[in-house]
């Protein structure tokens, strides 16, 4: 299979060769895997019983798909990586301030993802935690070094591996099998806002955090695919495993005092029959390498982006090899860095990073829907001397604005310690319910449109009426002189 040709260029009609049937398997898997049952642990941590874990989760994975699945429909418009859209709002130079935020959940992720399964296969195998870390992040690294259409293949190949196993340990436990062996299930857990609400915004992170991902693995699809069909196919596949698995995870917790998914998926297993926790933990490690290949793919993908909006690179397979193995390198040395608890990085980090994310998810999508309505030069997203400008002060102000809003409504806790780690004065006010992402969509997704009233948009559709898709191919592909 040769290595994908394309990176943050335009892929030209003639190419778009994927199918929408394609979309709601992959990111169904997107979620179904262990690290969103580690998701589940977080409620009873808080004090949640399962029912109000399963439901605080739910519904914040629901709320996040929603922005994540109309972010997914501009790949087929536009025929781009996510990143290089944003350039529209926030400058050919100016997007680096989103591609920060983008790359540290990229990068997190992966260094979270990683800890889970050394941790994990330490607990339930043995294994050396850097060995395993390095097995890890080398074939992540080799999945996104063929690509867009070898990811979609591992994707479909481990779901048809995973389900029928995680189908089995939900039977399982709705049975009553492995909590004979298990500690009594926590019976102190019942309801608080406090919980439910973080557990909303974790939930609701944790699917907004793949909206810079989605138009990446949609991008291949025919322009002329129906936006409402991909909007649902997002959507439905996101929200179903990340609804399962946090219940899954949130059940785990409850009946058998689990703290490591793995470990846990290993105890169940083992239940059913001697020697199936092993196999049920290996196939569900091998069906999450994708999801390590899925954010070094994105990763590379920001970082050309972000050195070719300083110096203007010709996006080659080289390019890519070169980035893959830079991401690689410090995705390994962080994991390798890192010690402590596993499910109190997963909580901080899933916090912090809805913080992150929440002012650019807005300022794009007012932008794409309400503003500019789907319609851009997108020859001119590859020039700092074009219509859009080095720098839009438009996009910068509402991303800082909005994120400055929201500091006084942080909630940023250490839950297995008990311990605060910043706690904004408006947030201990409301006694820790965090809604600090939604003062940060508010703010950003307001100030962004009002700004925009000063755009002369009807001089922007003479330019874009004026762009035939030779002229996008030839900017997007070929290297032009950067601004002085």
């Amino acid at each position: 299979m040769a290595i994908e040709g394309h990176s943050i260029d335009y892929i030209p009609q003639n190419e778009r060769h994927a199918k929408l049937s394609s979309q709601g398997p992959f990111w169904f898997l997107g979620n179904f895997h262990f690290f969103t049952i580690s998701i589940g642990f977080v409620g009873p941590s808080l004090g949640l019983s399962a029912l109000w874990t399963a439901l605080a989760g739910t519904l914040g994975i629901m709320l996040g798909t929603i922005f994540m699945a109309f972010h997914g429909s501009q790949g087929p418009e536009m025929g781009l990586p996510q990143m290089i859209q944003s350039r529209a709002q926030f400058g050919y130079r100016g997007v680096i301030l989103a591609l920060v935020a983008t790359m540290f959940v990229f990068v997190g992720f992966n260094v979270v993802n990683i800890s889970l399964i050394i941790d994990g296969l330490k607990h339930v195998f043995g294994f050396d935690p850097t060995l395993v870390a390095t097995a890890v992040v080398l074939i992540g690294a080799l999945l996104s070094v063929y690509g867009h259409d070898l990811m979609h293949k591992a994707f479909k190949w481990a779901l048809l591996a995973t389900l029928p196993l995680y189908t089995l340990v939900t039977i399982a436990l709705m049975l009553g099998t492995g909590q004979s062996d298990a500690v009594a299930p926590a019976s102190n857990l019942g309801f608080n806002w406090v919980a439910f609400a973080t557990l909303f915004a974790i939930g609701a992170s944790y699917n907004i955090s793949y909206a810079p991902y989605v138009s990446d693995y949609s991008r291949y699809l025919p322009k002329n695919t129906s936006r409402p069909k991909l909007i649902a196919a997002v959507f439905l596949g996101a929200s179903l495993s990340g609804g399962w698995m946090i219940g899954l995870g949130a059940w785990l917790s409850q009946q058998l005092q689990a703290t490591d998914a793995l470990v846990a998926l290993n105890q169940v297993g083992s239940s059913v029959f001697p020697g199936l926790g092993n196999v049920l933990v290996l196939i569900s490690v091998v069906g999450f390498l994708p999801i390590i290949a899925l954010n070094t793919y994105s990763a590379m993908l920001t970082l050309l982006t972000g050195v070719d909006s300083i110096k203007k690179i010709t996006p080659t397979p080289q390019a890519r090899v070169v980035s893959i193995f830079a991401i690689s390198v410090i995705v390994l040395t962080c994991v390798l860095s890192i010690k402590g608890d596993s499910v109190a990085l997963l909580n901080t980090f899933l916090v912090v990073l809805l913080y992150f994310l929440v002012p650019w998810t807005a300022v794009n999508l007012v932008d794409y829907f309400f503003v500019r309505k789907g319609r851009y030069a997108i020859p001119h997203f590859f020039t700092p001397h074009g219509i859009y400008g080095a720098w839009q002060f438009r996009g910068i102000v509402a991303y800082l604005l909005g994120f400055a809003a929201m500091v006084p409504f942080f909630y940023i806790v250490d839950a297995t310690a008990n311990q605060e780690i910043f706690v904004g004065p408006l947030a201990r006010l409301l006694n820790g319910v965090d809604i600090a992402w939604m003062v940060g969509l508010l703010v950003s997704g307001l100030v962004y449109y009002v700004l925009s009233r000063s755009i002369d948009l009807a001089y922007e559709r003479r330019v874009i009426d004026a762009i035939s898709e030779s002229d996008i191919v030839s900017m997007s592909q070929t290297s032009t002189p950067s601004e002085p």
